[in-house]
């Protein structure tokens, strides 16, 4: 039985360190344009210099959310991981290499029960987040990942 893939985390990081790096170039030049705008002066270019720094705005707000979540989730994985209790990836694979859609559905069916017998525990709710996304649903995984993340911070458990 392995743990879920950690090659494949050093990867998905550097992956994301990459693209946060593209989009804050990507941003800096946006608002570079925005304040070109807003000097040339006029109404029109003003407006729209100011309307393009909300742009890079926006962009740094998302990056610095997405990060704060993968590094939350990450903090979870090795507590769970030190306790020996992350969740193991040994569903049988189809040919694409993504879990046999009856046996996530069947696993998901079992965390299932056990976030519902302890439903203050953010490791069962770490454990459904990894259930739904072996079951392919990644919307409410990100979401049940969010509702472990709350549990864990408002336990007092050890996220430095």
């Amino acid at each position: 039985m392995a743990a879920l893939d950690g090659g494949a985390a050093v990867t998905g990081k550097r992956l994301a360190v990459v693209m946060t790096v593209l989009l804050a170039v990507y941003l800096a030049f946006t608002a570079a344009r925005a304040v070109d705008f807003i000097r040339a002066g006029g109404v029109v270019p003003v407006l729209l210099g100011v309307a393009l720094l909300v742009l890079p705005v926006l962009g740094l707000w998302a990056i610095w959310r997405e990060w704060r979540f993968g590094r939350a989730i990450q903090r979870m994985g090795e507590v769970l991981q030190a306790r020996g209790g992350l969740p193991v990836d040994d569903l049988p694979r189809r040919p694409s290499g993504r879990p046999d859609r009856e046996a996530a559905d069947a696993r998901f069916a079992e965390v299932r029960s056990r976030v519902e017998a302890d439903p203050e525990s953010w490791e069962r709710w770490f454990e459904l987040a990894v259930a739904y996304d072996q079951a392919g649903d990644r919307k409410r995984a990100r979401a049940t990942m969010k509702r472990a993340i709350v549990l864990h911070e408002g336990s007092g458990a050890d996220i430095t």
